[in-house]
């Protein structure tokens, strides 16, 4: 009964006019730019960071859950047409996607890819609504030496779940922590690393640096690459697959909605990791595995149910523990924090019109991506046809735009330029930078628990341990890390990479 007072709540803040516009222009970016390759939600929340300072905080925060996962929804028309991801977690789906629009299935496989969206995105709001209140009671608690032994094991998360090297992994998480402590130490008042330079003494913006690596970054790989791409637009045929079809669809859906739900509440986990776990569990329990890879409907239910799935129970952790267990849940929390929100269990006791809102907003969400993606397949098609070289100058533009307006700092700019050609160093280098921008998050939060916990504890660090709570998920970081660092584990992982 509570739950349904709560849901009606949210459906208030959600259903007013304002509220409904915001969550509209949300999910319409994100489609847009999850259909064009090479944007990607965490560069466009990056930009539009600087414009929702202005905005009502449950407003700004619906609409930026909306660019998230609405990127999900855009993701799979790129890479059912063209062959390419407009979002990382349509990877999988470029797989069997592709190869139905080659047989004249296209219209099939974009249906179900938004069929299961929808399913799974409001399977996965449910679960988000059932399962953040009692998490956030527990979290209340919670102590420093718990907060501080929770994000080691976010941390530790985010170096076994990510993809590639481990020791690279590794290296971005400790250059994050590094990066978070410039600044001044908020309890001796010292300058840590500013190098003499003024523009430093309050630290590095995160603004600058999410959009320095994930706008930038990106910008300049993606001017390596060809122009052209070849589109199928004259086989996209009707939209509503064969029963047979649909039978095979629906169980895949299921499961993928259930492995993207689990995947996205685990810190390090998401949409990209919920897809890769869901299409290797279809092909793992098929009867003809060799249908994979050809054209099978399951290739693209499953993995396109998990990531949608994924993106909202995201959500919980973020919510509940202040935890972001991806680059777009990093910069949530950057824009709960710079409204004034502090993330954590404290949100839905003292701020219940704000997360009752945004569940309440995802449903809605939902909604208008099933009518943005089925009746506009055509918009999408012709957008396909832009070149990323007339798109790329744009958005330089607003992103230096939305830097300077923070500060009014040129700084700023020059700043987000170098983490620019850094970002376009690791991608040379295979190096995943999410890592390092969740411990560029997590890292002085980190600190400033570490110290607490000290403190009551009169310098004793076996307060960590002895404490139960603490002792047992430091205790679950270290399972996961010796788990990491197997020889087969590290070659399978480092395999998967090579793949993708």
């Amino acid at each position: 009964m509570e739950l349904l007072t709560n849901l009606g709540l949210g459906l208030q803040v959600a259903l007013t006019l304002d509220n409904i516009l915001y969550c509209f222009v949300g999910v319409a970016l994100g489609t847009l730019i999850g259909v064009l390759p090479g944007i990607g939600p965490v560069a466009t929340i990056s930009m539009l960071l600087p414009i929702t300072f202005k905005l009502e905080p449950t407003s700004s925060l619906i609409m930026l859950a909306g660019i998230y996962y609405g990127a999900q929804y855009g993701g799979s028309t790129t890479a059912i047409l063209v062959n390419l991801p407009g979002e990382a977690s349509s990877v999988v789906t470029c797989l069997d996607g592709y190869a139905m629009a080659r047989k004249g299935k296209a219209g099939h496989a974009l249906a179900i890819a938004a069929i299961g969206s929808f399913i799974a995105g409001c399977v996965a709001t449910l679960v988000l609504a059932a399962f953040a209140p009692p998490l956030s009671e527990v979290a209340l608690k919670f102590g420093a030496p718990e907060y501080f032994s929770l994000m080691v094991l976010g941390l530790v998360a985010a170096v076994v779940l990510a993809q590639g090297s481990l020791l690279k992994a590794l290296a971005m998480i400790v250059f994050g922590i590094l990066l978070g402590l410039v600044g001044m130490d908020t309890t001796t008042g010292d300058q840590r690393y500013t190098f003499g330079l003024p523009e430093l003494s309050d630290g590095i913006g995160f603004v600058v640096v999410a959009m320095g690596l994930f706008g930038f970054g990106p910008i300049i790989a993606n001017l390596e690459t060809a122009g052209g791409r070849d589109i199928f637009t004259k086989t996209i045929g009707k939209l509503w697959p064969p029963r047979e079809e649909l039978r095979r669809a629906w169980g895949a859906i299921a499961r993928g909605t259930g492995v993207g739900s689990l995947l996205g509440i685990l810190p390090g986990g998401g949409a990209v990791l919920g897809s890769f776990a869901a299409y290797m569990l279809e092909k793992r329990i098929a009867k003809d595995p060799s249908r994979f890879g050809k054209g099978a409907i399951e290739g693209v239910a499953a993995p396109e149910s998990a990531n949608n799935a994924a993106a909202q129970t995201s959500f919980i952790p973020m919510l509940t523990l202040g935890l972001p267990t991806n680059p777009v849940m990093a910069l949530m929390v950057g824009a709960m924090i710079i409204q004034g929100i502090q993330p954590g269990p404290m949100v839905i006791s003292k701020q219940p019109e704000l997360f009752w809102g945004i569940v309440a907003s995802m449903w809605l969400g939902n909604l208008f991506l099933v009518i943005l993606n089925l009746p506009l397949i055509g918009l999408w098609v012709r957008l396909l046809s832009v070149s990323y070289r007339f798109l790329y100058p744009a958005i330089l533009i607003f992103c230096c735009i939305g830097i300077y307006s923070l500060q009014s700092s040129v700084m700023d700019v020059y700043i987000a330029a170098g983490f620019g050609l850094l970002g376009y160093v690791f991608i040379k280098l295979r190096c995943e930078p999410a890592p390092l921008l969740i411990a560029f998050v997590l890292g002085p939060m980190m600190e400033d628990n570490f110290r607490r916990a000290l403190t009551i504890a009169k310098g004793n660090p076996a307060v960590f341990v002895s404490r139960p709570i603490s002792g047992t998920i430091l205790a679950i970081a270290v399972v996961l890390l010796l788990i990491a660092i197997a020889p087969s584990v590290r070659r399978r992982r480092e395999e998967v990479f090579k793949e993708t």
